[in-house]
């Protein structure tokens, strides 16, 4: 029956897309705009709250990116992007692999804050100021850890990088990530990646900007 993911744009499912491509497995995605469509009865009996991502392998359905990636790495992996139990780096890599979600909860506040509450009065300074601070303490963790290395782990690219990168790519549109060097020439290894482009919308090839209807981010 094969891999189908239930995914929108620049949502957390882009995390489960990434790491599928990076793995270059074959999938059906399942593109919704957010809205009813996530309310619908069919795709609730799939994911209880109408959100993504969702994955379907077979007769399984996972919710949740963190645990859709430890999956995908324990089923698909050849111990490339896996840190397998036993193996030295499996507690960091599965300390990493949580930590995406630490940083993407302040983005996604944010999120609210400037495209979900569409009133600009109702919108609070005061949380986008905690916010943001929070999200730069964040950033400022993975400053530290890139002191000396490409990647997150020492051994070099895995999974962990996937997760927290997507988390990257949404807060730099909250802070400046170039005041963070080593945080923005690992952001910029990343996003150079095929697999990373092939996780983005289509973009229109004349004016340099997405061009789904509910796709808020620009180049």
């Amino acid at each position: 029956m094969g891999l189908k993911l239930f995914h929108c744009h620049e949502a957390r499912s882009m995390r489960s897309l990434w790491l599928i491509n990076e793995l270059k497995l074959d999938v059906d995605v399942v593109l919704f705009s957010f809205g009813r469509a996530l309310r619908s009865d069919d795709y609730l009996s799939r994911h209880p709250l109408g959100r993504v991502p969702c994955l379907e392998d077979g007769e399984l359905t996972l919710f949740e990116s963190g645990a859709i990636a430890e999956y995908l790495c324990e089923t698909y992996d050849d111990g490339v992007l896996w840190r397998a139990p036993g193996h030295k780096e499996r507690p960091e890599w599965l300390q990493w692999i949580h930590y995406a979600e630490t940083m993407t909860v302040h983005a996604a506040s944010l999120t609210q804050q400037a495209i979900a509450i569409s009133d600009p009065a109702l919108r609070s300074p005061t949380v986008q100021k905690l916010e943001t601070r929070r999200l730069e303490k964040a950033i400022e963790v993975l400053e530290s850890q890139l002191q000396d290395r490409d990647y997150l782990l020492a051994s070099g690219f895995s999974a962990v990088d996937v997760g927290v990168g997507y988390s990257l790519h949404v807060g730099r549109l909250f802070t400046d990530i170039e005041a963070f060097p080593n945080v923005a020439a690992y952001y910029q290894r990343l996003s150079s990646r095929e697999a990373f482009k092939q996780s983005l919308p289509a973009m229109d090839a004349e004016h340099k900007i997405y061009t789904q209807e509910n796709y808020w981010l620009t180049e």
